[in-house]
């Protein structure tokens, strides 16, 4: 199979290019720098040169190819509605990556009891709203003769095997509490997030791209956590020990971003009914373990 991949130098995007890779499949992937491009031709990836807010290159690509994974932008609209126009009929497969945070709210690292599979309906935030409404445009595409698959992984751990390694969320946290001394949390911090390993994304990924049917939404997750516990996992890690700090959303968002909103502040609670029931079996081990065993102890830990 030939699959053009979007992302392919990120985390998520180049983890699967390398596993797809090493599967036997040709892999075409976007490169928007000299550098990127060189980074694909080493690990035996084709690059395409090309801007994430491009058209016509997007709808060539899907004419050279039997399937697209877009893992670049959830939020970017532009390059779904060119990928969406040039695979419009032709049977061939779209997996769009999104992610768990739409179903967040404005907590501030209160918990809530409120979980989510596939088949929940929810309201997302403003903030979240596009992305939901991208989501579902790929999957109405299902009547529009695309194999459209959307997967929403949740906070993704673990080392990924492209050219990027690092997750996004874990790494953040890390320096915060490299910075202040102690491990922060938003809020009171109990506010709880599903996770899941970037093996077991990967492998969801593949499975997707081999079995499921035209209009699939499916949530990648493993377990979850509060926020306070794994900011007692990063310290026990970082050799601080258990105690953790509350953080004032204002303050968080200041050094954090608006990111902290939904990303850190809010729950996220989901089950991946769907995705099991496609014979997703997720075996990778936990986040704790990861955190104070694993690649971020590696990296980060005391030496």
């Amino acid at each position: 199979m030939r699959v053009f991949i979007t992302g392919a130098t990120g985390y998520i995007g180049g983890s699967v290019a390398t596993k797809l890779r090493d599967a036997g499949h040709e892999i075409l992937g976007l490169a928007r720098s000299d550098d990127a491009a060189a980074a694909l031709r080493k690990r035996g990836i084709e690059p395409l040169r090309g801007d994430i807010n491009a058209y016509s290159p997007f709808v060539e690509a899907t004419k050279r190819v039997d399937a697209v994974i877009n893992a670049a932008n959830s939020d970017n609209p532009f390059v779904v509605h060119a990928l969406l126009d040039g695979l419009a009929g032709s049977g061939k497969t779209l997996i769009q990556t999104s992610g768990s945070s739409v179903v967040g709210a404005y907590d501030n690292g209160e918990a809530s009891d409120d979980t989510f599979d596939e088949d929940t309906p929810f309201t997302p935030e403003p903030e979240k709203a596009g992305r939901v409404a991208i989501d579902q445009a790929v999957l109405a595409a299902a009547k529009d003769g695309v194999r459209s698959i959307v997967i929403r992984p949740t906070l993704i751990y673990g080392r990924g095997i492209g050219v990027s390694s690092t997750s996004v969320q874990l790494p953040k946290l890390i320096d915060v509490a490299r910075k202040h001394g102690v491990p922060r949390h938003v809020g009171r911090g109990l506010n709880i997030w599903s996770h899941v390993h970037i093996a077991d994304v990967v492998d969801l990924f593949l499975l997707a791209l081999d079995k499921a049917p035209a209009g699939s939404l499916f949530y990648a997750e493993n377990g979850e956590a509060s926020f306070k516990s794994v900011a007692q996992s990063i310290g026990r890690m970082l050799g601080m020990g258990d105690r953790t700090q509350d953080w004032p959303i204002g303050e968080a968002v200041e050094g954090l971003g608006p990111g902290a909103y939904l990303s850190f502040g809010s729950n996220s609670r989901v089950r991946g009914v769907k995705s099991r029931a496609l014979g997703w079996k997720p075996k990778q081990g936990t986040l704790a373990d990861e955190i104070e065993r694993g690649v971020y102890a590696e990296v980060y830990g005391r030496k």
